[in-house]
């Protein structure tokens, strides 16, 4: 399993055992990280801190030619404001734990040009099942069913 990715399930992870929402999300430019984060929407009361965004926020400041060259990992297929967010900063590829129990806006990035990978994960696929099961109430508060 790729370093990278493996550090974004350890952000889903840390995010559960928060009490949050088990996304988590990793930025990577020349081999190193940029940015990590998980969802905090529960830990800080916040409507757009996804596992993404708070990987931005993380990374803080970077120039447009930096953020072209990097690469997102994240643990569930982006949402449609993580995928602008994407977008905004011109990542060239997106790496995605799984979509199978959320399918995000993958067709908007590969519209634009991203590289989507999508990796089908057992972990992140359990990790997210057993989340629904358990708490379909915060599932159903940010998803909106």
């Amino acid at each position: 399993m790729d370093k990278f990715f493996k550090e974004a399930i350890n952000q889903a992870k840390k995010g559960l055992s928060e009490g949050g929402i088990p996304i988590g999300s990793v930025i990577v430019f020349d081999g190193k990280i940029l940015g990590k984060g998980h969802n905090k929407r529960v830990q800080k009361g916040s409507v757009i801190l996804h596992g993404e965004m708070d990987a931005f926020e993380n990374a803080g400041r970077q120039n447009a030619k930096t953020y072209q060259q990097s690469t997102i990992y994240t643990t569930l297929s982006p949402c449609p404001m993580c995928t602008g967010a994407i977008l905004l900063y011109g990542i060239p590829r997106v790496v995605i734990g799984e979509n199978k129990t959320f399918m995000g806006a993958e067709d908007l990035l590969r519209k634009h040009g991203v590289e989507v990978i999508v990796l089908n994960d057992e972990t992140c696929i359990k990790m997210m099942e057993d989340f629904i099961k358990n708490k379909p109430e915060l599932w159903n508060e940010d998803i909106g069913e």
